[in-house]
């Protein structure tokens, strides 16, 4: 397979895909391999994610959803999680600037409420911060889970059935939709073209399940801290060379 390297020039496959998420995976065995600590891999995971960031923006997607924290990682190590959860004023602090230099939008979806105060202000401020730029929108997903995203959607639709808002013959794909986390999103834009993991595991993890149905999967031994530009390039050109059908022939 050709590989860029990362002095090639900036080349443009014909199919950019307009939303890409990533399942940012392989923090902790990345800095194991180096005789570190798990929470060194997931501080080296943060500075990756800057420059894939701008690297997307540069060419021309539009959405880039990042699983930072599913509803399921509360059963790592206290000491790891609680290094998590810090990570986001850290980010805030040393990296927002210049992602709002570069036009780029910071969202956040999944469940807030159980967030330490310090990390939900931090990312507060940065969509306060950006909410006016017009370029790629980072999305985060954090305390993110599918299944809890699918069930509150259907616990909202039948709330609003039985206030008679609702008439259950006019549900839909397109209005269950509306009543996920991604609904903040341009409708056009809440599925992922493109889904990458990194790290060699071939799984979805409970991330996005319904908007997932018909994206295209990408599995990439690399490790988080180790993804660059070079990387997405190579996962957009693989994305490129694909014909997706959609059930058709």
């Amino acid at each position: 397979m050709f590989k860029f390297r990362k002095k090639d020039k900036l080349q443009l496959p014909l199919d950019v895909p307009k939303h890409i998420g990533i399942i940012m995976d392989g923090n902790g065995r990345w800095a194991k391999k180096r005789m570190q600590p798990r929470v060194f891999g997931h501080k080296a995971g943060m500075e990756a994610l800057q420059g894939v960031t701008i690297a997307a923006k540069n060419l021309g997607v539009q959405v880039l959803t990042v699983y930072a924290f599913s509803t399921e990682n509360w059963s790592r190590p206290e000491k790891e999680v609680k290094f998590i959860m810090n990570l986001p004023v850290e980010f805030y602090e040393r990296y927002v600037p210049e992602l709002h230099r570069n036009n780029v939008k910071i969202q956040m979806i999944g469940d807030v409420s159980r967030l330490p105060e310090a990390t939900y202000e931090s990312l507060r401020k940065a969509e306060t911060l950006t909410k006016l730029n017009t370029g790629l929108i980072l999305n985060f997903a954090l305390n993110y889970g599918g299944r809890a995203e699918i069930t509150q959607a259907v616990r909202a639709i039948s709330q609003d059935v039985l206030d008679a808002r609702l008439n259950p013959g006019d549900i839909s794909e397109e209005m269950i939709g509306d009543y996920l986390e991604t609904n903040r999103l341009p409708r056009l834009l809440r599925d992922p073209d493109l889904i990458i993991r990194t790290s060699g595991e071939l799984r979805l993890s409970n991330f996005l399940p319904w908007q997932s149905a018909y994206s295209e999967l990408y599995f990439t031994n690399i490790m988080w801290p180790d993804f660059d530009e070079a990387a997405l390039k190579e996962a957009i050109l693989e994305y490129s060379r694909r014909q997706r059908r959609f059930g058709g022939v």
